[in-house]
């Protein structure tokens, strides 16, 4: 990220806040190992496995798979970054001119709690990455004491990163991009080497459905990023290119996503076990040498340390938004704080970690899509947000509306996370209509949250768009609009 005024130094001290024009530096290749960081998870490995052994596929459809998730989450991802450029502010703040002050609350409330589960699954996955170091390493058995003592290693280690800001978060992305890369290439190597290719290229074929069900739960991860977009890209200046923002994002987690996917369907082939096992990551030292496999935990450590710290970094402006009157920085401990405790009852409680994790997916996608579909929405006919009426939260911001609620906002948003929830199926939960329809068989309940939220939000009477107090005229070049619209 390019030094701005505010971030020259170590801690990020802005909040919620609009960022000046003249501190709007940063450029959108820069965006890349942002998104690169945030899909270095070697749980990547054991969701391309769930596609082999959970849900029948053959290698070419793993391909389907793994080239059309990335592209669906973080295609959406990247348009709603363009927010960011537009409103300088963080995803949660601009929210505020679509529900409403109060009607922000409930939306942003339900992404804060779901956003305790994804930095619950990080961390702990990030403490298994540990443990299996000193297994492999030094022949240290886990035990609970010793669990505990590396999840709380690792969440200190992303609180400190998350609770410096925006600088160290993009500084260790790019980093660990470049590390990243050499080590993902040494593993495929290896693979390609020691694989028997026949068994994998025999291995039977499985369904349309199941082709497209494995397409939602790669991109489940993804679409837990969107509301984060606009904290990464509100140092663009306006005029940066919209297309960039979009291509940034889905290329950043493309390069990740494919060769993970794909290594973790080749893997297992020869190691079934590996799409339900109930510690993620230790795998990783039966299937590899250990002069491979050591490092690369280590990797995929730095990779869920990333991942955690991009997380909270965000949850600390929903916090701010939700009216925690704290600095950034300690309204990210509150998160820290909370995926400890649930990360603890997680290592010591849950016998199958990785079927608690694709349930905690197919609930997630559906919690971040109603905000989603409405947000999404309202960016058509919304291309500026007024500074002063996001940080105006009484009677007289711009964004009070009724009560402090967008009526059109929050009834698109309640229906269409009603709706989503009533198609969707998971160990936790299965909807009324998740049976003998093409949406709940083929895993699009989060789809169809977005489609109903969106356009009930389109056709419902909305408030009328306020002008910037700037004075800033509401539009935006004709390119950056034309963009959007493709």
């Amino acid at each position: 990220m390019s030094t701005t005024v505010e971030t020259e130094g170590a801690l990020e001290t802005r909040g919620i806040e609009q960022v000046p024009d003249h501190e709007r530096t940063a450029r959108t290749r820069e965006l890349f190992p942002t998104w690169v960081g945030a899909n270095i998870s070697v749980l990547l490995l054991t969701m391309g496995a769930s596609l082999v052994v959970a849900y029948h596929l053959d290698i070419w459809q793993a391909l389907i798979v793994a080239l059309s998730a990335p592209i669906v989450s973080y295609g959406l991802v990247g348009l709603i970054g363009i927010a960011g450029k537009r409103g300088g502010a963080p995803g949660m703040a601009l929210s505020r001119a679509v529900f409403g002050q109060r009607g922000n609350l409930l939306p942003g409330s339900l992404i804060w709690v779901a956003r305790w589960g994804w930095e619950t699954i990080n961390a702990v996955t990030g403490a298994y990455a540990v443990l299996t170091v000193l297994d492999i390493v030094f022949g240290i058995r886990a035990n609970s004491v010793l669990d505990m003592v590396t999840l709380l290693a690792f969440v200190v280690a992303t609180f400190a990163i998350s609770g410096l800001g925006i600088n160290a978060v993009q500084r260790c992305n790019k980093y660990a991009a470049y590390v990243f890369g050499v080590f993902s290439v040494l593993v495929l190597a290896y693979l390609v080497a020691s694989t028997d290719w026949s068994e994998v290229l025999d291995h039977g074929a499985g369904s349309t459905a199941s082709v497209i069900t494995g397409i939602g739960m790669i991109a489940a991860g993804g679409v837990s990023w969107i509301p984060s977009a606009p904290d990464f890209t509100r140092y663009l200046p306006r005029t940066a290119s919209s297309k960039a923002v979009v291509g940034t994002a889905v290329g950043g987690a493309g390069v990740v996503v494919l060769p993970m996917v794909l290594m973790g369907a080749v893997m297992a082939v020869s190691t079934p076990d590996l799409a339900s096992a109930t510690d993620p990551v230790s795998f990783l030292g039966e299937i590899l040498p250990t002069w491979l496999a050591v490092p690369y935990l280590f990797v995929a450590l730095i990779g869920m340390l990333l991942i955690n710290s991009m997380s909270m970094y965000s949850a600390g402006f929903t916090a701010q938004t939700l009216g925690f009157k704290v600095p950034r920085h300690w309204a990210v401990s509150v998160n820290a704080v909370i995926s400890l405790v649930f990360g603890g009852v997680l290592m010591l409680v849950a016998t199958s970690f990785m079927g608690s994790f694709i349930a905690f997916l197919s609930l997630l996608a559906v919690a971040f899509s109603a905000w989603v579909g409405v947000f999404g929405a309202d960016m058509l006919r919304r291309t500026e947000y007024d500074g002063r009426a996001m940080a105006d939260t009484t009677r007289t911001s711009a964004y009070w509306y009724r009560g402090g609620f967008s009526p059109a906002a929050v009834a698109a948003w309640a229906v269409g996370l009603l709706s989503g929830l009533m198609f969707t199926t998971s160990d936790w939960f299965t909807g009324p209509l998740a049976r003998n329809n093409v949406i709940g068989e083929y895993g699009l309940g989060w789809v169809a949250t977005i489609v109903v939220s969106g356009v009930l939000y389109l056709v419902l009477p909305k408030p009328a768009v306020a002008r910037p107090a700037t004075g800033r005229p509401a539009e935006e070049p004709a390119g950056e609009r034309e963009t959007l619209a493709v």
